[in-house]
């Protein structure tokens, strides 16, 4: 059994002066959520989620030794600019991994990112951005220590993802990625993501995911304060038992490629999710007009045709519309027909399952 502790390194064997590394790291969408979290991003119930291949964060580390190793020093640009109001967030995220990292305080560090798709619209995007800076962190910290195994660099690197944004930790790896100590799930912890291991039918491979862009402007409601609030929820606790349950039934799901099942379980947690959002207190909403209306547009284009396409959404208005890749021609042309119009300015991302991060 893990514990933190397992993350704090020996003294290093090399030294590294300057230099640089680029990372990708993708988004995920989780289809069992985690909704609420104890103490040290430990989360309140365990969760699945896709990795995604499109919609990713690239960022570029470059490091050099500085003169004054008391404080962190580091440069934020983000499309090539400045960015001010992500500092504080890194900022306490090299705080909170300072134990694990010791050489933060020692280099002048220049972080470059961008996304592939619109910043704090609820696609995840503090998920793909703190893994991508995590894998970058690790390259260095791999460099100091060339004897690092390669299941210790990825873990780590999930676990110290976690430590900046808690599905963070999903990104690190795909296909399926379960975060969360679970007792039917080998492997499976609260301190970082591991790969789902059972089996998964061939209906879920290249499974497709098309993300409808309902709002694309910041939420009202940060998931942060979201879940804070579902501590002392009146609803918490059969809320993280179904979580556990649901899980038990992906399990199954996903070695017996039943389609109709998944869809239930995948539908029912998104709808699970929001309904907590309006439970709490203070209660808010997330959703828009036009998410509403495309989840009514689904139900009705799979009763009529029977296609087992279905929605998920995150701590969001924006609706991922998921769907098996043998349906991707006739489901992309029913989004284009009825969807699209729900859509801010028409926009849409067409993603699908990917492998995870991936060194530039």
């Amino acid at each position: 059994m893990f514990s933190a502790n397992d993350f704090i390194p020996s003294p290093y064997s090399h030294s590294i002066e300057t230099g640089k590394f680029q990372w990708s790291s993708p988004s995920n969408i989780a289809l069992v959520k985690y909704w609420g979290k104890k103490d040290k991003q430990i989360p309140a119930n365990p969760s699945v989620s896709f990795t995604l291949n499109n919609c990713k964060t690239i960022t570029k580390l470059a490091f050099a030794k500085k003169q004054n190793q008391d404080t962190f020093s580091f440069d934020l640009l983000f499309e090539g600019k400045p960015k001010e109001d992500f500092k504080p967030k890194i900022q306490q995220f090299f705080e909170r991994v300072l134990v694990y990292l010791p050489f933060l305080k020692k280099y002048q560090f220049t972080i470059d990112t961008q996304n592939t798709f619109p910043h704090s619209s609820g696609i995840a995007s503090s998920a793909s951005g703190i893994a991508a800076l995590a894998m970058n962190l690790m390259s260095l910290e791999k460099a100091l220590n060339p004897e690092m195994t390669e299941d210790y660099f990825y873990q780590k690197a999930s676990f110290l993802a976690r430590l900046g944004s808690g599905s963070a930790c999903r990104s690190v790896k795909g296909k399926v990625v379960v975060w969360g100590e679970h007792k039917n799930i080998q492997g499976s912890s609260d301190l970082f993501g591991v790969q789902f291991s059972n089996a998964i039918h061939d209906n879920f491979k290249n499974f497709q995911d098309t993300i409808l862009l309902v709002d694309k402007g910041e939420k009202q409601v940060s998931s942060s304060v979201g879940h804070n609030l579902m501590n002392g929820h009146l609803f918490a606790e059969r809320r993280f038992e179904q979580a556990h349950e649901n899980l038990d039934k992906l399990i199954q799901v996903f070695e017996s490629g039943n389609l109709d099942e998944f869809i239930t379980i995948v539908e029912s947690e998104a709808l699970t999710l929001h309904s907590m959002m309006m439970t709490s207190i203070p209660y808010f909403i997330l959703m828009k007009p036009n998410t509403l209306q495309i989840i009514n547009a689904i139900w009705k284009y799979r009763n009529k045709t029977k296609i087992p396409v279905c929605f998920t959404l995150d701590a969001g208005a924006n609706v991922h519309v998921l769907y098996p890749e043998n349906t991707k021609e006739i489901v992309l042309q029913f989004i284009k027909d009825e969807l699209v119009g729900y859509c801010q300015n028409g926009q849409y991302i067409c993603d699908e399952i990917g492998i995870g991060s991936i060194e530039n």
